[in-house]
């Protein structure tokens, strides 16, 4: 399981990117199956780690926000600990990002961790009981270790968590191990790839805008928007942070960041097939959230319920189950990994996880798959300064999104996905819509009461 952070769904090769090359990655989709409909439960980096490693929603699991919850992430119910009794040797390494503690988590025999958000260049690695600064690029580091663990002579069958660091900026650490939010994100691609795409041209999506006096100021993100360029808030962080509608070099960098990665699966399915065991090994490459380049007038953001955000990539490689260049339409969600991990180690599923394993998907005759799903998001004790009280709770159907804000009133989002993909209009308010509102109301109700484990009748 190979986990990006703030990986776009739109940020390969293989979805068309007009000039990102990643042919490990593709190659997983010519080989697999790439999920076009795969979704966050929660974009944001924390929580959804958690949901990707519990199957459980953050109204369940309990990690809510990015606040350092070390001792709350020790207790979670890691699917690693299911397939440890199910026989197999487990290994966390690299990003754990549920808290600045980068001690071991329960459920893994082998652990290297880099605490909190961890830097591209010489990071600092808990190995062994100890924090040590390793020489080098963070992604070649973590490649070289997962290599390192698959080269072993195993006696049971393993499970791989590779968390990279990149495509995530580096934010200047405070001694706590916080963030000084008034420090300018860098992003950081390998020595080797800096420059790569210095020319290249930078084409913006039909959503995205460029200045303050295009932004809805009605809408709660558009509030929230012009509220970040307050004098308050400038005189506190300046524009260091800013990185207003996110700028063509910071897009270049990040895609110069992602080449390391792809170069490393490729290592990595290298080592599987120097073992001979390629096909005996499910391979699974997401992201944790996506990223904004200037949509909805949003840069640096990642947590809120719009598809740049909550969409994300999903490519898998087993060729026992999966023929080459499956596409799979249905929903699936950052919750259905650990259920599908589980099953596929015929591991035990505690009834506590809310995903589903999406193996059925891959054979005939099967069953009804979901046809909506819930998506959410807690404001929290330390946020960004511009997205206070951003609460919601978002439900997604196969024609609709609702969106619906928490502590505003009457400033819900409804769109219909099929004729406005990039969500440019509100529908919340148009009286023809009164009907589908209340029916995404009653379904998101009954959404929000399975999260908690509840049900309506």
């Amino acid at each position: 399981m190979i986990v990006v952070d703030d990986l776009r769904w739109d940020e390969l090769s293989v979805m068309g990117h007009p000039f990102l090359q990643t042919p490990n990655i593709d190659r997983l989709a010519h080989e697999g199956a790439l999920f076009e409909n795969a979704y966050q439960v929660v974009p944001l980096c924390s929580p959804n780690r958690a949901s990707i490693l519990t199957g459980q929603y953050p109204s369940r699991h309990g990690i809510i926000d990015n606040v350092a919850r070390d001792q709350a992430s020790h207790k979670l119910s890691l699917f690693a600990g299911e397939l440890q009794k199910a026989g197999y040797e487990t290994a966390h390494i690299g990003k754990w990002h549920m808290g600045n503690d980068a001690s071991p988590r329960p459920g893994y025999d082998y652990w290297t961790c880099l605490p909190g958000q961890g830097r591209s260049i010489d990071p600092v690695l808990y190995e062994n009981g100890q924090l040590d600064t390793i020489q080098g690029y963070v992604t070649d580091i973590l490649t070289e270790k997962a290599v390192n663990f698959i080269q072993k002579n195993h006696e049971r069958p393993f499970f791989l968590y590779l968390g990279h660091k990149v495509i995530h900026p580096d934010l200047r650490q405070l001694d706590n191990g916080a963030i000084d939010l008034t420090s300018k994100p860098q992003f950081t691609p390998a020595p080797r790839h800096e420059g790569r795409y210095r020319d290249a041209t930078i084409v913006r999506s039909r959503n995205a805008i460029n200045s303050y006096s295009q932004i809805d100021s009605q809408s709660v993100v558009g509030q929230a928007l012009i509220e970040k360029n307050a004098p308050e808030i400038l005189s506190t962080f300046g524009n260091a942070l800013l990185d207003h509608f996110t700028s063509d070099e910071t897009i270049r960098d990040r895609s110069e960041m992602l080449l390391a990665i792809d170069e490393g699966l490729g290592a990595i399915l290298k080592t599987l097939a120097d073992r001979e065991i390629p096909n005996q090994t499910f391979i699974l490459f997401t992201s944790d959230n996506g990223y904004f380049y200037g949509e909805h007038g949003l840069s640096i953001e990642r947590r809120l319920p719009y598809e740049e955000s909550v969409r994300t990539p999903l490519l898998v490689r087993y060729p026992p189950l999966i023929k080459p260049a499956t596409r799979v339409n249905e929903f699936v969600l950052s919750i259905d990994y650990a259920p599908t991990a589980l099953k596929l180690a015929h591991a035990a599923v505690d009834p506590s996880i809310q995903g589903d394993s999406f193996i059925p998907l891959f054979k005939e005759n099967t069953k009804p798959w979901r046809t909506s799903f819930l998506m959410e998001y807690y404001s929290y004790e330390n946020p960004m300064p511009w997205l206070i009280d951003t609460d919601y709770k978002a439900l997604r159907t196969e024609k609709y999104k609702y969106i619906r804000w928490f502590k505003h009133e009457n400033k819900n989002e409804l769109y219909d996905l099929e004729t406005d993909p990039y969500e440019l209009n509100n529908l919340y308010h148009e009286k023809s819509m009164e009907e589908i509102i209340l029916e995404m109301e009653n379904l998101m109700a009954r959404e929000v009461a399975k999260s908690f484990g509840l049900s309506m009748h």
